[in-house]
C-alpha cells in the first residue's frame, strides 16, 4: 500500500506541474495567436504562473486560453496514449481549471482569469458551464484513477454486510 501511495504522491507532484505550466502555455499561445505582445512571463509551477500581453488585441481569447488548451491537451494526450497515469494527470488538470475559475469568481481577485473573463466580456453562464462541466468530469475521472491506482483495479475491499447496487446486468 504505501508504494501506492507513493506513487500517487509523485503523480500529483507531476500533475500539479503539468496543470500549471499548460494552463500558463495556453495563455501565451492564444496571446500570440490573437497578435498579442508577450511583455513578461512566469510559466514555473512552483509559484503562481502568470503571463502580460501588452497589446492584446483579443484579451478575450487570451483569456480563455489558459483554462481551454489547459484540459484539452493534457486530455487529448492520454486518449492518444492510453495510459492510467496520463489519465490522472488529465483529469487532475480538468478538475483543477474548472475549480480555479469558480474560487477565482469567489474571491473576486481582479488579476486571477475569472474576472479578467468578466471584465473582457465572456458571459458568466460560460464560465459557470465551463466551470461546471470540468469540475463534474474531473471529479468523476480522478476519483475513478485514485480507486484504481490505491486498490488495484479489482477496486476497494467491500465491509461484510454491504450490498453493492446492481449494475442492472443480473442474468435471469
Amino acid at each position: 500500500m504505501l508504494n501506492r501511495v507513493v506513487r500517487i504522491v509523485g503523480l500529483l507532484i507531476a500533475s500539479w506541474c503539468v496543470m500549471a505550466v499548460v494552463h500558463e502555455s495556453g495563455h501565451v499561445i492564444c496571446g500570440w495567436l490573437g497578435g498579442g505582445t508577450l511583455r513578461d512571463a512566469d510559466l514555473a509551477p512552483w509559484s503562481l504562473p502568470y503571463s502580460r500581453f501588452d497589446p492584446d488585441p483579443r484579451p478575450l481569447l487570451t483569456c480563455w486560453g489558459g483554462p481551454v488548451l489547459g484540459v484539452l491537451v493534457p486530455l487529448s494526450l492520454a486518449a492518444a496514449a492510453r495510459q492510467h497515469w496520463l489519465w490522472f494527470i488529465a483529469y487532475f488538470c480538468l478538475l483543477a481549471n474548472g475549480a480555479y475559475l469558480a474560487v477565482a469568481w469567489i474571491s473576486g481577485g481582479q488579476h486571477l482569469d475569472t474576472q479578467r473573463l468578466l471584465h473582457h466580456g465572456a458571459h458568466p453562464l460560460s464560465v459557470v458551464a465551463f466551470s461546471a462541466v470540468a469540475i463534474a468530469g474531473g471529479y468523476v475521472g480522478f476519483r475513478r484513477e485514485c480507486v484504481r491506482l490505491l486498490f488495484g483495479e479489482q477496486g476497494p475491499p467491500v465491509r461484510k454486510g454491504h450490498v453493492e447496487p446492481s449494475d442492472g446486468a443480473e442474468s435471469r
